[in-house]
């Protein structure tokens, strides 16, 4: 229940957030360019709180936090006197219109800007992507890519962090090769060309590193206890913090992964754990606990947690930058996150990526609260990152979003007159029918990951 509060709560503050400036980019647009705002919403349904301003515009957050709107004076929609026409969005020129549509979404590009800049700023903390382990078989160990080696550069791109990585990967994605540049242990840097020839992110929760055999180096969970969690089988057992795991049922114990295959296969299995506890061996009686998998298979729980190895020294940075150094970094990344979101939708549509990758509500509840509970640095990245993702979403051109209406007013801009109410009709109703498809396959994707 509390993992629920918590992501709700997150979800509720970082999409607050990301409409709040979306919308207030319209906003602020429409007011410089002399269109008449009656309403800002935040959230759509019963209004919670609202109130008004000198201008006579109503304030208002709502029940549903799933958006919101900007409510400007408008023929089309509601009577409009003579003396306020001058006022109305549609008596605006063509270019007023796309300016005041198109703000939203720069509005997004912006502050993603200024999240990413902060975060530079507060100092971002970075694993060295050293690789643990190749899968046997895989696209990266035909490459020739071994374990110990670190990813210095892919195609054209310099690589400092895991994430450098996966993005560059998934920049080639729908490409023949690309180079890969490793340094191994004795500095020594040589190029891999790792064949993507048919690569597809077609699994989902699959990372692209590991579709194609990377395992990132992580430092090794040892065989010692260090957190045991409350009514769990360990705990039933009287499993303590700091017990060495020897053995189970006379079979000796040499690694986590190990202790984990047997636990999972011992579902409600009454097991004799054999554990160095300080300077003696005791046995204990454990029952793992069974419960279902997402694929509903079941399997064996302990309830415990092992204590990790430190990473080597030099493996995490922390990197601070000044204010103008923070700028361009942001800027930067936020356009390689724009760059990133057109290449992925297109490749969506070619089949590249499979739509099993969408995520919605609940996906970005999670993500919210994975990162509210990391700090401000990871909020801030998470921010930036969908704020990118919004701003993207919205230009697509589905009558429904801005995206949509731009459309309209580009085609108005080199026609020289409106496109007709019939059409624009026909098209909301495409794009809305379209928009509910997607959400609801999106919402579908979420649960099926729970």
């Amino acid at each position: 229940m509390f993992d629920f509060l918590w992501n709700l709560g997150s979800f509720i503050l970082a999409l607050g957030i990301l409409v709040t400036v979306h919308e207030y980019g319209h906003f602020w647009v429409a007011r410089k360019a002399g269109v008449k705002v009656l309403r800002f919403s935040i959230g759509f349904g019963k209004p919670l709180i609202k109130w008004h301003d000198k201008h006579d515009t109503e304030y208002v957050i709502a029940a549903i936090p799933l958006g919101g709107y900007v409510k400007m004076l408008d023929e089309r929609v509601d009577e409009v006197s003579a003396e306020q026409r001058h006022l109305s969005f549609n008596a605006k020129s063509v270019q007023a219109r796309i300016a005041i549509v198109a703000a939203g979404p720069l509005a997004n590009f912006i502050f993603a800007i200024f999240a990413l800049a902060a975060m530079y700023m507060v100092g971002v903390q970075s694993v060295k992507p050293v690789v643990g382990s190749v899968n046997e078989g895989s696209r990266a160990e035909q490459a020739g890519i071994t374990p110990s080696q670190q990813i210095i550069k892919i195609g054209d791109d310099d690589i400092a962090t895991w994430q450098d990585a996966t993005f560059a990967l998934m920049a080639s994605l729908g490409d023949k090769s690309v180079a890969v540049t490793v340094r191994d242990e004795q500095f020594q840097e040589q190029v891999k060309m790792l064949d993507i020839d048919g690569w597809k992110l077609d699994q989902q929760d699959v990372p692209p590193l590991a579709s194609l055999g990377i395992v990132p180096f992580r430092p090794q969970a040892t065989l010692t206890v260090a957190t045991i969690s409350p009514n769990s089988a360990a705990a039933d057992a009287n499993l303590q913090a700091g017990d060495e795991i020897i053995a189970v049922n006379g079979e000796t114990i040499t690694s986590w992964t190990q202790l984990v295959n047997v636990i999972q296969q011992s579902a409600n299995k009454s097991l004799q754990f054999s554990v160095k506890r300080q300077d003696s061996i005791e046995l204990l009686n454990v029952t793992p606990k069974g419960q279902r998998n997402s694929d509903g298979l079941l399997q064996g729980f302990l309830g415990v947690a092992p204590v990790v190895e430190t990473w080597p020294d030099g493996y995490i940075e922390t990197r601070h930058y000044g204010p103008l150094d923070s700028m361009v970094l942001g800027v930067s990344e936020t356009w390689r996150l724009i760059s990133l979101s057109f290449d992925m939708i297109g490749n969506l549509i070619t089949g590249q990526v499979s739509v099993k990758n969408l995520s919605g509500p609940v996906g970005i509840a999670v993500g919210a609260g994975t990162s509210v509970s990391y700090g401000l640095v990871a909020f801030l990245g998470f921010l930036a990152l969908i704020s990118v993702n919004l701003g993207v979403f919205n230009l697509l051109p589905l009558p429904v979003l801005d995206g949509g209406h731009l459309m309209y007013y580009i085609i108005e801009l080199f026609r020289k007159k409106p496109v007709s109410e019939k059409t624009q009709e026909f098209g909301f109703k495409v794009g809305a029918l379209l928009l509910i498809f997607l959400t609801c396959f999106a919402l579908f994707n979420d649960v099926s990951r729970l």
